[in-house]
């Protein structure tokens, strides 16, 4: 018996731009769907750009109907702001597909750049490129909007092992 193929939304979360990219898994088979980038206007306070993000990926999810989404883990860096304020960007990213009834996944840097390149510290532009590859009619206009697809491929990669976990419970 053949699955239906899953459509899976991929965010990248920054407060500046948040990158998102859709693909279909249909059993080891990717297909790209869409990508792009929430952006926020530097110059408007926390609120403000928080509420464009969350308007943003609900429009995203509303137009593409994504089942299931995954979210990139925020590495933590030695600015304590910062590393706060995109906390809160990842929180809009985790919020908004769960509102939407989609299961959130959540995956280190490290893991989605092994699974696209091969090793845990993959450059921006091999992710971009790997992603050419993986996904040929992908043609992302950011590094955001790659980095979301690349999040989107390694869920596809790793659901299986996710849904046996959240089944064995």
């Amino acid at each position: 018996m053949q699955r239906p193929p899953i459509r899976i939304l991929g965010i990248d979360p920054g407060l500046r731009r948040t990158g998102w990219g859709l693909i279909e898994a249909d059993g080891n088979r990717l297909i790209y769907v869409a990508c792009g980038s929430v952006e926020t206007r530097e110059r408007d306070s926390l609120g403000p750009r928080l509420v464009a993000i969350h308007d943003g990926l609900i429009a995203v999810i509303e137009r593409y109907q994504p089942q299931e989404a995954a979210v990139e883990n925020t590495f933590v860096n030695g600015n304590g702001a910062s590393t706060l304020k995109l906390g809160q960007a990842r929180g809009i990213a985790m919020l908004v597909p769960a509102r939407s009834g989609l299961s959130v996944a959540e995956y280190a840097p490290n893991l989605v750049k092994k699974t696209i390149v091969g090793s845990g510290h993959g450059e921006k532009a091999q992710i971009r490129m790997m992603i050419g590859v993986l996904l040929p009619k992908a043609d992302p206009q950011s590094e955001d909007a790659a980095d979301a697809l690349a999040i989107a491929v390694c869920h596809a990669h790793h659901r299986s092992s996710i849904l046996m976990k959240v089944a064995a419970r």
